[in-house]
């Protein structure tokens, strides 16, 4: 009997948070949660966002629209509802991320995420293998145009950078090679790319055999010389708050007098305290190993004093659009994968994309283009 009453006291807590956010259990609503373990309320309560996402991955519960759910939870602002209360410690989305982002413990967002497979990435991520927000201006709302909003964010990008031919161009981070490949067909650019990831760094060679491109396994703060162009595209969220301000002068120290920087990053609107241990929450623990989503007041002390700020852009519903885009194609083609993974990776990867949409959707996160220059005299038409 007290194990019953603790049962649906857990439950009634659960039901009560969620009501706030206008989600049921049990409910009608595409965002509301269907409950197949009564253990799923105290594993939530007791675990945050690990149990909220673990007992997901385990089918202890479901939700026709997880992208709505956590739309839903974010607008609520649940964090401030139950700030008070000692029992609970609900952070339904992002743990508060702590700095991990040594030369050793930075590549294991390479060995855990990004080296996870490339023909599941080649499947996902559409003909340009980018993944990366793209820009949907002017296109219509539907997966089939992922590889045009792609190009178009890559485009933009090189727009941005004012590129010309024969420019020497340091890409940090540069995934599988999507920006350097369309940079030197397009621009006629020399690009060195750097990646963390082994599995990146093959693929990227072999995509740009032929083009004046060089795809290291390198840490970037092992990289020398100059450059015209430096260009960071998803970046930054793996390098740690402790590192931003030595990012932006190593970032200066490799520039060439007048030339431009571009930091293409995802960023909270507000500064979110260190805590949550090591662990880094759900994302942490099974995406992205430290991660770390700065807010606009550690990007502006980051680069104070070390750039000349040129352009500043939002287009963080975008991301909501290409998140939905990858869903699409990650189910679309998980019959080719399926030999490769379990069906709890399959439900991990599910949660991973739709929680981020959810983020996006409700403007809790925004996506940004940020432009610097190091001490670019002449005007800088800023290119939307």
């Amino acid at each position: 009997m007290a194990v019953f009453n603790n049962i649906m006291s857990y439950k009634k807590t659960v039901k009560e948070l969620l009501g706030i956010a206008g989600i049921k259990i049990n409910g009608k609503d595409p965002w509301d949660i269907k409950v197949y373990n009564p253990k799923f309320y105290k594993r939530f309560l007791a675990e945050a966002d690990i149990g909220l996402g673990e007992s997901y991955m385990d089918h202890w519960w479901d939700c026709d629209r997880l992208d709505l759910f956590f739309e839903k939870l974010m607008n609520a602002k649940l964090e401030e509802v139950v700030k008070n209360r000692k029992r609970i410690i609900l952070d339904v989305i992002l743990s508060k991320l702590v700095n991990l982002q040594s030369k050793v413990r930075s590549k294991k967002v390479g060995e855990v995420h990004y080296d996870v497979g490339n023909e599941l990435y080649k499947l996902m991520l559409g003909k340009t293998m980018s993944y990366t927000c793209a820009y949907w201006k002017g296109l219509k709302e539907n997966p089939g145009n992922l590889d045009k909003a792609q190009e178009q964010k890559l485009d933009l990008v090189c727009k941005k950078l004012r590129l010309k031919k024969g420019m020497n161009v340091l890409d940090i981070g540069c995934g599988w090679a999507n920006f350097a490949k369309f940079a030197a067909e397009k621009y006629g650019v020399k690009v060195l790319g750097v990646t963390i990831s082994k599995e990146q760094a093959k693929l990227g060679n072999e995509l740009c055999k032929g083009l004046p491109v060089e795809i290291r396994f390198q840490d970037y703060r092992d990289v020398k010389g100059k450059f015209d162009r430096v260009v960071s595209i998803g970046l930054t969220e793996h390098i740690g708050r402790k590192n931003h301000r030595s990012y932006m002068k190593f970032v200066h120290n490799r520039l060439k007098e007048g030339g431009l920087f571009l930091l293409h990053t995802i960023g909270w609107k507000k500064t979110r305290k260190l805590t949550g241990g090591a662990g880094g929450g759900w994302l942490g623990k099974y995406i992205f190993p430290h991660g770390d989503v700065l807010s606009v007041e550690q990007l502006s002390i980051a680069a104070d004093d070390i750039f000349q700020l040129e352009d500043w852009h939002n287009f963080g519903q975008d991301y909501a659009l290409t998140l939905h885009a990858w869903h699409h194609n990650f189910v679309k083609n998980w019959d080719k994968l399926k030999d490769d993974y379990d069906d709890r990776f399959y439900r991990m990867w599910v949660f991973y994309l739709l929680m981020c949409a959810g983020i996006f959707q409700a403007g809790s996160a925004r996506l940004w283009h940020v432009v610097f220059s190091k001490d670019m005299k002449e005007r800088y038409e800023c290119i939307r």
